[in-house]
């Protein structure tokens, strides 16, 4: 599985988690090996910032923070989990020195957004928590890496507030349909992570994305260690798997495994600064 002529990026990875822990090192040896130029890691709530970060100092130049609450986390103190991961943020932000990242400046708010799949009880805290932290995204000019399930439309409507100001972002694991995907593409800079799911024999995405997505609209992500793709259904994902993805992209879209790998590079360094 090992590329030898072109590099691309996973774009949203779980690496810190604990189901790396045995062999984190192996896994990202795999991933350099296979291809994987870079490895970006969002938290979901304050308690990962720290194993975000500490991975990220791991493997500096190779793994980038995005600091966020993810709104499966939040809930009724949500204000204060706020207030603390906002401290954190700016901590981190406060090592950037002559425009040049550190290992812990993060790229980008993440993963932030809107879940609605398994129950609506914090739907009001949810709401609150992801417009502060869009404002988050505007003041400190730093892209928001998306999560959305059954909340589309309580999601763009809060992102029509603010779409003069929105330096741009993803929108994590996108699963959706034409319309749906018409509907996020309405905000410049912004654009789709496809991962697993693509490769899914019942994935209706190799037929939605090429009549509806520009191949520039399209950013690599693996989710792992969820969402592994086939061939790896079944197994703990890791970035390499992402090599998967970028394969099956360039099947749907008719046009070589280099020229994703280059279309999908360029359109990460115009959302993220790294």
């Amino acid at each position: 599985m090992t590329i030898d002529n072109y590099k691309f990026i996973d774009t949203h990875c779980h690496l810190d988690g604990e189901e790396f822990a045995p062999d984190r090192d192996a896994v990202v040896t795999r991933a350099r090996e296979a291809g994987v130029a870079k490895v970006f890691i969002p938290a979901i709530d304050l308690n990962s910032c720290q194993t975000v970060l500490d991975t990220c100092r791991r493997y500096p130049g190779y793994c980038y923070p995005m600091l966020g609450l993810h709104p499966e986390e939040v809930r009724a103190d949500w204000h204060q989990q706020l207030n603390s991961l906002g401290t954190v943020l700016s901590e981190s932000l406060s090592t950037i020195t002559h425009s040049v990242p550190s290992p812990v400046s993060p790229i980008a708010i993440g993963e932030v957004g809107l879940d609605f799949y398994w129950s609506r009880e914090f739907e009001q805290e949810q709401l609150l928590a992801f417009e502060e932290q869009v404002r988050w995204s505007i003041e400190m000019k730093l892209p928001l890496m998306i999560h959305c399930r059954k909340a589309q439309n309580e999601l763009v409507a809060i992102l029509k507030r603010y779409k003069d100001q929105l330096p741009g972002g993803v929108f994590h694991c996108f699963t959706g349909n034409e319309l749906e995907a018409r509907e996020l593409l309405q905000f410049d800079n912004f654009v789709l992570g496809i991962g697993g799911m693509l490769t899914f024999k019942k994935s209706h995405l190799p037929e939605v994305l090429p009549q509806t997505v520009p191949l520039s609209r399209i950013v690599l992500e693996t989710d792992a260690p969820y969402m592994a793709p086939v061939p790896h259904r079944g197994q703990c994902n890791e970035p390499a798997f992402v090599l998967e993805v970028l394969r099956k992209l360039a099947e749907v879209y008719g046009v070589s495994e280099e020229e994703v790998a280059r279309q999908t590079t360029e359109t990460v360094k115009s959302v993220f600064l790294c």
